[in-house]
């Protein structure tokens, strides 16, 4: 414990109402010694660092003015949830933040009461936060009850429709509640569009903004004396850049812009608002990313999200490795083919760097669009571009890609318009936990008619795919691919173009058939030779497509095989069960076929590495020999893990 940081009034706080004993002084040392624990402990799990960074005073304000539980404070995306969970009774376990049975990363209902709402998406604090005051007023008071609802939500999450959906509701409603705007000009990447400007504009001119805070949203908050005097300071101001007006358009009270690591107006303006507020509020809060800790702050991402570091340097202690990521593949390959075709465009939703885009945007700036926290747009939008003629990859990790399924349904598959969907964490992906593992997209997309599917076995392949997309004119297709870094093979000069629905065979053998479909081949290998040295010499194919389906080569693998194991990163409903259909009605079962699919298990997996989260799945080599062994009917005399 000698290194651990000296805070000595944190150290009396094991839950928020105790932060009701400190002077507000006090309070402004106790964020300060809140930001220097949530270094040390960042440093020790890696994580979010610089958002939980920007909120610091604003966490311990929110606390010390409001009464959570009973008062519901949501964090929008909540990765800036780590001091928020060192004063709700966590501080002890915060060393364990997104390891197995330790921490989520995440705001996370049965992990505290103090997270009244889960959360690792964008822009869905204001919905949850109108649906607790609705609740309030309905007399829904589950356990303690509800008093306020409070959501904290970050301008780059205010780009996003669902927001503003929210705003608009919440306007109609009335009801009593307070959305705090977390302004810090810097999401994960630079937000962008049209709002962003809006809000930079709205402080820009510094005379004006003590007169704004006047004349503009808290004019309902004053005595009434005063309102009249107010409103018309807010008349003869109305046609210079005054704050709020967008906002006041919705229903809200806008209350801003302020220093959102200024204690004593955040103290101020929060008692003000808890005392006064009736109706939708909003507080604008001019924050900085990564504020207080000097890496952080020079860093592009102000410490978005970090490995393991040294508290001193801020050097993050990556382990080192000799294969590329699969993410760096993708975006080397098609800054490759955009250099001979210019056609091509890339769209992503305010990931990319996440989804290895920056190098195309640096190359080609013209072609590459971040649509900002818009996944439903940005599906739309790419619909539109292949219409226009252009071909567009559509990056977006598996997750966030599921927040426009419709689009993808109704603007990409039926009208059958050549959208390359590039899907960046599939599978598995470990700290992040079950918000974020690309589980469901072998099902979601290859149900729709025409989509075709694919998914890399290793970092070759997956330059292949891309290849394979860009030349692809015939409908919508789909790559997918995980996060890290691939396997080690040797890589291609040029990307080969593969055939639709044809798989390839890896290793001719008879009995069994395994047929792997994505990254899980190389498990699938180990455990042929492990099942090669008990005299079982299994076929390998790698199905590359799990629509079209190769059928020439599942139907002679049925045939000629005494059982048949698919295997898949992907939730039940996806390869496996395309493969069953295609055995079922082509009566292959009737022959006696042995038929098993390994896919992961009907649970959202918590946060862990990602091999122990595989491990959970079953789906590592010993699970795969096992299943083998227990479908031929063979006992194992060595135990298996448990």
């Amino acid at each position: 414990m000698s290194d651990r940081p000296h805070t000595p009034l944190l150290d009396r706080v094991n839950v928020p109402a105790d932060l009701k004993q400190f002077s507000d002084a006090e309070l402004r040392q106790v964020a300060d010694e809140l930001r220097t624990e949530t270094v040390s402990a960042v440093s020790e799990t890696g994580g979010h660092l610089g958002a939980g960074l920007g909120v610091v005073e604003l966490t311990v304000a929110l606390h010390a003015v409001f009464d959570t539980p009973k008062d519901r404070l949501i964090w929008d995306v909540s990765h800036q949830c780590y001091p928020h969970k060192i004063l709700t009774g966590r501080r002890d376990r915060i060393r364990t933040l997104r390891t197995k049975d330790g921490l989520s990363g995440f705001t996370k209902r049965s992990e505290s009461p103090y997270d009244p709402f889960g959360a690792a998406h964008s822009s869905t604090s204001i919905s949850a936060a109108l649906g607790f005051a609705v609740a309030r007023d309905l007399g829904g008071a589950p356990d303690y009850g509800i008093g306020d609802a409070i959501a904290v939500i970050g301008d780059g999450s205010m780009s996003a429709g669902m927001a503003f959906e929210a705003m608009n509701n919440a306007g109609h409603l009335k009801k009593r509640m307070i959305v705090i705007l977390n302004d810090n000009e810097m999401s994960i990447a630079p937000p962008v569009g049209a709002l962003s400007s809006y809000l930079s504009d709205l402080y820009a001119g510094a005379p004006f903004q003590e007169l704004k805070a006047a004349a503009k949203g808290a004019v309902s908050l004053l005595p009434e004396p005063f309102q009249e005097g107010a409103r018309r300071a807010k008349d003869m101001l109305k046609h210079m850049t005054v704050g709020g007006t967008l906002f006041e358009e919705l229903g809200f009270s806008y209350v801003g812009p302020i220093d959102g690591h200024d204690m004593e107006q955040l103290l101020s303006v929060l008692r003000t608002v808890k005392d006064r507020a009736t109706g939708p509020i909003l507080i604008h809060a001019i924050t900085k990313k990564g504020k207080g800790y000097a890496p952080a702050e020079n860093r592009d991402d102000k410490g978005h999200a970090t490995a393991k570091f040294d508290v001193i340097t801020g050097k993050q202690k990556k382990a080192p490795s000799n294969a590329p990521s699969y993410t760096n593949v993708f975006g080397n390959a098609l800054v490759d083919l955009a250099a001979k075709d210019d056609k091509i465009v890339a769209v992503t939703a305010a990931m990319p760097d996440g989804t290895g885009l920056s190098l195309f945007a640096e190359r080609y700036p013209s072609r590459c669009f971040d649509v900002g926290i818009a996944e439903q747009h940005g599906v739309t939008f790419c619909a539109a571009l292949a219409a226009g003629g252009m071909k567009p990859f559509c990056a977006m990790y598996s997750t966030f890609l599921q927040r426009g399924y419709d689009q993808v349904v109704h603007d990409v598959a039926i009208q059958r318009l050549p959208v390359r969907f590039a899907i960046d964490r599939a599978g598995l992906v470990g700290a992040d936990g079950a918000t974020h593992a690309g589980s469901f997209d072998i099902a979601y997309m290859a149900n729709l008619p025409d989509m075709v599917v694919m998914a890399a076995a290793d970092e070759a392949e997956l330059k292949h795919m891309v290849a394979t997309a860009a030349a692809y004119d015939d409908g919508p297709i789909a790559f997918r691919y995980p996060r890290g870094e691939g396997v080690g093979v040797e890589m291609p000069e040029i990307g080969e173009i593969l055939e639709i629905g044809k798989g390839r065979i890896i290793r001719e053998g008879a009995r069994v058939a395994l047929l792997s479909f994505g990254t899980r081949l190389a498990e699938t290998e180990k455990a042929a030779e492990a099942l090669s040295a008990r005299g079982i010499n299994p076929t390998i194919v790698d199905a590359r497509f799990a629509k079209p389906l190769d059928r020439e080569l599942i139907l002679d693998l049925g045939a000629n095989h005494e059982c048949l194991i698919t295997i898949e990163e992907g939730a039940v409903g996806g390869f496996g069960s395309h493969v069953a259909q295609l055995l079922a009605e082509e009566g292959v079962f009737d022959s006696g076929l042995k038929y098993r699919s390994m896919v992961l298990p009907d649970t959202f997996i918590d946060q862990a590495s990602p091999q122990q989260m595989y491990e959970v799945a079953k789906l590592q080599a010993e699970d795969i020999e096992a299943k083998v062994l227990d479908t031929l009917g063979i006992a194992r005399i060595d135990s298996l893990r448990a």
